[in-house]
């Protein structure tokens, strides 16, 4: 049995006024503890989306695991070919290399804690989406830094096919 060692000896507390928020309606996402200050335990966000908005779009994650669970509304979510539907208090852990993706459900708002295990350093890849949303950096910028983040984006008919 492998298992990965975190290294670090205090607890980690994030206030939620004290979190840095990256973008605006109706994609907002609240940065709460990156792989840096868990000792690579995890990295964690809260993502909230309004009105059917679309979160992340179809990619996978070779080094790592991502747990997504539902804080309130309803979202769809990509696992594999697969498109599930999470509302409320449901979870969906996603294995390393499947691809996945995730939104609100058409017409619906979700709010999603997210946890990427083990921890990948997420906070500057997530500032790297808000410059591209306001149009500082070009969309194809991300495929430079696919490594990077552990992010390898790639095409889902499935999700197409879900998505309004």
């Amino acid at each position: 049995m492998s298992s990965i060692a975190p290294d670090f000896d205090e607890s980690v507390v994030v206030r939620s006024a004290e979190a840095e928020v990256i973008g605006r309606a109706p994609t907002t996402i609240r940065l709460l503890a990156d792989s840096s200050s868990t000792g690579g335990a995890l990295s964690t966000q809260r993502v909230t989306l309004a009105g059917g908005a679309d979160g992340a779009r179809p990619h996978r994650h070779d080094g790592s695991a991502e747990l997504f669970y539902m804080l309130d509304g309803a979202a769809q979510l990509l696992s594999g070919e697969q498109v599930v539907t999470a509302e409320r208090g449901d979870l969906v852990v996603v294995p390393p290399g499947l691809p996945h993706a995730f939104a609100a459900a058409p017409g619906e708002d979700a709010d999603i804690l997210i946890v990427i295990t083990p921890g990948v350093e997420r906070f500057e890849y997530f500032r790297h989406l808000e410059r591209i949303a306001y149009g500082k950096v070009p969309p194809e910028s991300l495929l430079d830094v696919q490594e990077l983040y552990d992010t390898y984006f790639l095409s889902s008919p499935a999700w197409d096919d879900a998505r309004p």
